[in-house]
């Protein structure tokens, strides 16, 4: 079985079991989350697509850890007038481990 979720503004293929890397999302390491935006659900003979999400279909995650991303380099250059700057910019992930997908009722879907 697996899921497409949306969190932090994009999608993701999740299966029980996965480790994942999203948006930081307000959440103690050890704490369970649910993820709700559930966009599709595929199990071993159906699939439930949603419009927009799948009714009652939730992921349950485990938050791991809380991190920054690597440095990205941002440099604006200018030719001929003197022009340059260079700034850095680091993403404040969260690493998740997939626990659970829970899928919706068979008479909604």
């Amino acid at each position: 079985m697996y899921a497409i979720l949306e969190t932090g503004g994009r999608q993701y293929k999740v299966r029980p079991g996965d480790m994942l890397q999203v948006e930081k999302l307000r959440a103690e390491p050890g704490q369970t989350l649910e993820l709700g935006r559930v966009l599709m659900l595929a199990g071993d003979d159906d699939v439930a697509i949603g419009s927009p999400v799948v009714e009652g279909a939730k992921v349950l995650a485990e938050v791991v850890d809380q991190r920054r991303g690597p440095k990205i380099i941002v440099f604006k250059y200018k030719a001929k007038v003197r022009y340059r700057r260079k700034t850095g910019h680091r993403q404040s992930l969260t690493t998740v481990r997939i626990k659970e997908i829970q899928g919706a009722s068979k008479d909604g879907t």
